[in-house]
């Protein structure tokens, strides 16, 4: 009897993309986003530490391929903890919202390791590492929002670095289909080209120019400063994420987000690129 093999809905690309389901939750992640940081600013913590959570669930997963079991349950609790409550104290003026992180992920590497210690010496160190490098990967960059958003204009400081990401993705792209030949890293990420970067580079600092002076009423050099460093930042966050993947062997983090595969592959750019936007503005604007 000859084998039939269903076929694949209209919907779906080539690529393996639900279109419809992309542009969807493409739409919905915005609408968020601008509401969140717009109107509602304890809705984008909110939905900043899930993400954040999410995301460090989604490297569990990814090393457990590897053979290595980190302690998600304490990790998951740590990085809400960490994210909501270091933008609470600020935001109630509680205690140094510095102090409260430092505290909460230093706590969340000693639960951590205590939850592993029922688990014998065997594979410690492999399973305590991948402990420590979730924690530094997730919580530990993501915590940055918070102290972003303890800023009296921090709502419009995020939306500047979020827009010099996304003007540097898009830009890369752009650059290196149109004139793309040397390849940036061909073992890591074959479809980036160094004419991709500086493209997308030269894009961030444009448009980094143009937010700060609309958003922030800053200088124009501290946008370019900015729109560069997060450009370069962001790469790099997008290589980290692509290297993690091959050593799993898969192509996405996971299937939570549809038409986008997982949250890591949202968030790979900006995880990396909110720290140093954090202290380019820092340096340049103070508190």
């Amino acid at each position: 009897m000859p084998t039939t093999v269903a076929s694949e809905p209209a919907s779906t690309p080539r690529g393996g993309r639900n279109l419809p389901a992309a542009i969807g939750v493409g739409l919905g992640l915005i609408v968020a986003l601008v509401v969140g940081l717009v109107w509602v600013h304890w809705f984008f913590v909110l939905l900043t530490a899930a993400a954040l959570c999410l995301g460090a669930v989604e490297v569990h997963m990814a090393l457990e391929r590897k053979g290595m079991h980190a302690a998600i349950v304490p990790i998951v609790v740590g990085t809400a903890v960490s994210i909501i409550g270091g933008w609470a104290v600020a935001r109630f003026d509680l205690m140094a919202p510095s102090n409260f992180i430092v505290a909460c992920l230093g706590a969340t590497l000693l639960a951590s390791f205590t939850a592993r210690l029922r688990g014998g010496s065997e594979g410690f160190l492999r399973d305590a590492a991948a402990s420590a490098l979730i924690i530094a990967y997730i919580p530990l960059l993501g915590v940055f929002v918070s102290l972003l958003m303890g800023e009296q204009d921090g709502a419009f400081r995020i939306l500047v670095i979020v827009l010099c990401v996304t003007a540097a993705d898009t830009g890369a792209y752009t650059f290196g289909s149109i004139f793309g030949k040397h390849k940036l890293a061909p073992q890591i990420s074959p479809s980036k080209t160094w004419e991709g970067v500086i493209g997308g580079v030269a894009t961030a600092a444009g448009i980094g120019v143009a937010a700060v002076l609309l958003f922030l009423d800053s200088p124009w050099w501290v946008g370019l400063v900015l729109g560069i460093c997060c450009a370069l930042a962001g790469t790099l966050g997008d290589l980290v994420e692509s290297l993690i993947k091959r050593d799993a062997g898969i192509k996405d983090m996971s299937n939570f987000l549809p038409g986008h595969g997982g949250v890591m592959d949202r968030l790979d750019s900006l995880l990396a690129a909110v720290p140093v936007g954090w202290l380019v503005l820092h340096l340049a604007l103070g508190a």
